[in-house]
């Protein structure tokens, strides 16, 4: 039952990213695209839902049982984020979102394993500062800051988020046995970026 509610908590967050998502395709201003992808995190920070590369981060910091929900928390968000791409598609703004995703997934799919890696781990270094930020910044505006620079920061440099492409590659219609293996590269990019920075931190400390 811990896991259903987890699966669940994970999909809502996958929707959020979502409409991130959808707000960074909309825009013609990458900048401004940037800023309102925020709103995907903000929610599931205020919400307090479950997203994997949040969740990642802190791995390390919990039990058994913690790191067992990340692979239910992934697929919650694949489900989020398809589900969302899905119905988005059936309106009339899907026809641009697609458009606009596809040329983005294009140039993620023709990267080299190597750069998606580098990119996914960069991404969630930028993550843990967005999401720890906000949760241990002594006041509102810092953050804030965190949560909305953390974000802009690593969209605006093109670092590759999981959660974010499966979105892409679900209204895109972009998947294939290769995007698969892309987005498990980034994922475990992303990983590592998430304890990484840390662990590192962690050991500066000490």
């Amino acid at each position: 039952m811990d896991r259903i509610k987890v699966f669940l908590s994970a999909l809502l967050a996958g929707v959020c990213i979502a409409l991130g998502g959808t707000a960074f395709l909309s825009l013609e201003s990458k900048l401004a695209g940037a800023l309102f992808f925020t709103v995907g995190l903000f929610v599931i920070c205020l919400f307090k839902l479950h997203l994997f590369t949040g969740k990642v981060c802190y791995v390390f910091d919990r039990d058994l049982s913690y790191a067992l929900d990340l692979p239910f928390i992934w697929l919650g968000n694949l489900a989020g984020t398809f589900l969302a791409a899905q119905a988005l598609l059936l309106t009339r703004v899907g026809p641009a979102l697609a458009e606009k995703a596809a040329a983005l997934c294009r140039t993620k799919l023709a990267d080299g394993p190597l750069s998606v890696f580098v990119l996914a781990v960069f991404c969630n270094v930028m993550i843990y500062i967005a999401v720890e930020g906000f949760a241990a910044a002594p006041h509102d505006l810092g953050r804030y800051l965190a949560l909305f620079l953390g974000v802009a920061v690593f969209i605006l440099c093109g670092f590759e988020h999981c959660v974010a492409n499966m979105y892409y590659f679900s209204v895109a219609s972009a998947w294939s046995g290769k995007t698969l293996v892309w987005l498990l590269l980034m994922t475990a990019g992303n990983a590592v970026g998430g304890v990484l920075f840390p662990l590192l931190r962690r050991a500066s400390r000490s």
